[in-house]
């Protein structure tokens, strides 16, 4: 299945409200530009009307402009190699492609190749969960991460000590790209399974739950992952807006999932929850 790029040209201010408003009709990854955001999804969930509407509420508030095209599989590496730069988070993980020269200096140093994945670092989400990951204890523990897309917040885990990792995604092409993303990095105890929360319902508690999707599934699947984390457990949440805190803080407590804190970067969110 090829993807589709919506290449959007808006104020900051408006492409913050834009990039909420796509991800209701289906797109779910982002990234800044200096002239605005591109948006993806996959091209069976296009909606070319929708998008349209979409731009039309917010014409005169700001010179806006939209386009997209479609990434053929085949063309999806060739992209990437071109864009994907190395990454150095929180001055302790380095993210980069088996192209780019090992660093040194860091603690971590985590090879990706996202072929059609999304989650190599880059994205704001990313990088607080793996912020979020380096203040949580890993050592000996049993994690679930949901949403995995390359892998990478699984390698994370595996790194920091976890002794086993399941690893969850929806996209077939997603699991095999996170599964060969372990293998580079040398992780031997993490699982990659095809799925949603459906697969879970005969697994045992997980010890710390990852969970960087998007503000819909973190709300619909909050009763999910409040059942499979045992009590005094912590829970990382990402993939929403700062406006979104509040709405998935209220979901969580209705769980027995108690707020810690929570980062920010450019209006995106990390938050650490607790089981009660």
């Amino acid at each position: 299945m090829d993807f589709i790029e919506l290449t959007v040209e808006a104020p900051r201010e408006l492409a913050d409200i834009l990039v909420a408003e796509l991800a209701e009709v289906g797109f779910d990854t982002f990234e800044d530009t200096d002239e605005g955001f591109q948006a993806y999804t996959t091209e069976d969930v296009f909606n070319p009307d929708a998008v349209a509407e979409i731009m039309s509420r917010y014409e005169g508030q700001g010179e806006l402009s939209h386009s997209h095209r479609v990434i053929t599989r085949q063309n999806w590496n060739a992209e990437w190699e071109k864009n994907f730069q190395p990454l150095i988070i929180a001055d302790r993980v380095s993210v980069r492609a088996p192209f780019h020269p090992e660093p040194a200096g860091v603690d971590y140093d985590i090879v990706i190749m996202p072929r059609m994945s999304f989650g190599t670092g880059h994205h704001e989400t990313t990088a607080l969960m793996i912020e979020n990951q380096l203040d949580v204890s890993h050592k000996g523990l049993r994690v679930l991460d949901m949403g995995t897309g390359t892998g990478i917040l699984a390698i994370m885990a595996e790194m920091l000590g976890a002794r086993q990792v399941l690893a969850v995604d929806t996209e077939p092409w997603t699991v095999e790209n996170a599964r060969d993303n372990a293998a580079e990095n040398h992780c031997h105890g993490i699982e990659c399974r095809l799925g949603g929360v459906e697969t879970l319902a005969n697994e045992e508690p997980f010890d710390l739950i990852l969970a960087n999707i998007n503000r819909n599934v973190l709300l619909e699947d909050m009763h999910e992952y409040a059942r499979l984390l045992p009590s005094g457990r912590p829970i990382l949440f990402s993939g929403f807006y700062e406006e979104d805190l509040p709405k998935i803080q209220a979901e969580a407590s209705k769980h027995g999932l108690r707020y810690q804190r929570h980062r920010t970067l450019r209006s995106w969110v990390s938050a650490v929850f607790e089981k009660e």
